[in-house]
């Protein structure tokens, strides 16, 4: 019986590793941390951008007057349901847009303030 080696499988899991490593001086290490940094590093843009938009928001928001949480708060409170990174854009691309928010955003505070006077 002739001895079954793999050889297809094994030959194609290596080049496989190889074009991926295209560059590197040891492929299989590479490939290993390339792909741990990749994972690891999808999860992080995430955190990033997040950031990114909660300092735009702070800095619109400051320019009409509030601060971010006061703005978070009073999103809540007009029952505005835009995320973070919708609101960032607006208020980097639609100055006026982003007012009419702010505005909104500002009565439903004295709302709230009101009603728990």
């Amino acid at each position: 019986m002739p001895r079954a080696t793999n050889a297809p499988a094994s030959r194609e899991r290596r080049k496989r590793v190889l074009e991926k490593a295209k560059g590197y001086r040891y492929a299989k290490d590479a490939t290993m941390k390339g792909q741990y940094w990749s994972y690891r590093d999808r999860k992080t843009k995430k955190r990033v951008f997040r950031y990114l938009w909660i300092q735009r928001l702070n800095a619109a928001a400051r320019a009409h007057g509030l601060t971010y949480s006061r703005f978070a708060e009073g999103l809540k409170a007009a029952s505005i349901g835009l995320d973070r990174k919708i609101l960032a854009d607006i208020a980097v691309t639609d100055e006026v847009a982003f007012k009419s928010i702010v505005e909104q955003v500002k009565s439903a505070l004295e709302k709230k303030s009101k009603k728990a006077a």
